[in-house]
């Protein structure tokens, strides 16, 4: 792998599927899939196989079909889910457990009533246990973010002695600031022996919305896989947003990292998921958005009409949305207005501006939106008193 890919790991039908009201059939999960598959990411997390029957189906059958990605099924620190997730991945092209404990001192002390002895010997044992099944196997140490770090480094230098191959850092409560959550990276790759033989990975949830800007520090400071969902879907408030992590790298070429993911699919991948899982896209969610590329200040309006990057820092085109969104409110001016109007077949004049501007702000101030129905409406006002000519 080149040293600047960060591979992106998606976990929308296993975490994602968390959401309450978000239960997917495996039918549905296959879509995904190979969807998924066909976006380009590295890793699909299939589900969690020993938590239902459902599930182990759906990550069996998934295993089956995805033609490039690797297959992960995920599991707690115990040998029974150790194997029912191999079983369900035996059919994987390449396949991965993701095992892994929880590693803060609320987690140790309030969840587990152990000691940090205790989960470091029980996240060996399960590391080691889960190599007899696949050559790759991630450990996650739940919690990282309000991980003690020189704890958090033995975990790691453990893990790795045991056949780690990818360390997943995350940041389960989403609870970090990114300079700190960076910070945490490079601790790890300054003081665990073997570090350079894994990859790390970031896993961050959106509680304060900071899940992507997150990542994005913890890609700078060296990790090199990234967890994340379509739409940022997910525990809570969500996970990582793929789509956002995407973007950001490819946007910024001077942080020299990439993915292999086919950006143009983005749009109609978020529309499917959104689809299937019944779960509304805010319209102002960055890139997937229905608000994304649209502009309704009349400042804005003219800018991008007359050159888009005025105010778009991104091609609609490279995410899969077809064009700009000039949407006419009572905050729209004439640039706007004559765009539209050419839009739908008018020529306007200056002075058939002028008249159908005074009819346009009647509208607008009537309704939130002035649509093309509307338009042709105030067309036909205006053409009684001077002919306008078709576009």
């Amino acid at each position: 792998m080149k040293d600047n890919k960060v591979q992106i790991f998606d976990t929308t039908l296993r975490d994602g599927e968390q959401v309450p009201g978000c239960k997917l059939d495996t039918t549905e999960k296959l879509i995904i899939a190979e969807r998924l598959d066909l976006l380009g990411v590295d890793i699909i997390e299939a589900g969690f196989p020993v938590s239902s029957p459902g599930d182990f189906k759906s990550v069996e059958e998934i295993a089956k079909i995805v033609k490039n990605a690797t297959v992960c099924g995920l599991t707690r620190a115990v040998k029974k889910d150790i194997e029912v997730a191999a079983e369900a991945l035996k059919h994987a092209r390449i396949p991965r457990i993701h095992t892994g404990i929880g590693t803060s001192d609320s987690h140790i002390k309030y969840k587990f009533k152990t000691s940090q002895e205790e989960v470091i010997r029980r996240g060996k044992e399960a590391v080691a246990y889960a190599k007899n099944f696949v050559d790759d196997v991630e450990f996650y140490a739940e919690d990282a973010g309000r991980t003690d770090n020189a704890f958090l480094a033995k975990v790691c230098e453990e893990v790795i002695k045991s056949g780690a191959t990818v360390l997943n850092i995350p940041d389960t409560t989403g609870y970090c600031l990114p300079e700190e959550y960076g910070a945490k990276i490079k601790y790890l790759k300054d003081n665990v022996k073997g570090i350079e033989n894994v990859i790390i990975s970031c896993h961050c949830h959106n509680d304060l919305g900071l899940a992507t800007a997150n990542s994005i520090a913890g890609a700078i400071n060296g990790a090199r896989q990234i967890e994340c969902t379509i739409n940022g879907i997910g525990e809570r408030a969500g996970n990582t947003a793929l789509e956002e992590v995407v973007m950001i790298l490819k946007q910024h070429p001077y942080l020299n990292l990439e993915t292999d993911i086919n950006a143009k699919l983005l749009y109609d991948t978020s529309r499917m998921v959104s689809e299937k899982m019944g779960m509304f896209v805010q319209p102002n969610k960055a890139i997937v958005g229905a608000n994304a590329f649209a502009h309704s200040s009349g400042i804005h309006q003219d800018g991008v009409i007359k050159n888009r990057e005025t105010y778009e820092i991104m091609d609609p085109e490279d995410v899969g949305v077809t064009e700009s969104a000039i949407v006419l409110t009572a905050r729209s001016g004439r640039a706007a207005l004559a765009y539209r109007a050419k839009k739908i077949g008018y020529e306007l004049t200056k002075v058939q501006l002028d008249s159908a501007y005074q009819s346009f702000l009647q509208y607008a101030d009537k309704q939130k939106e002035v649509i093309d129905n509307d338009l042709h409406l105030i067309m036909k006002e205006v053409n009684k008193t001077s002919k306008i000519a078709m576009a």
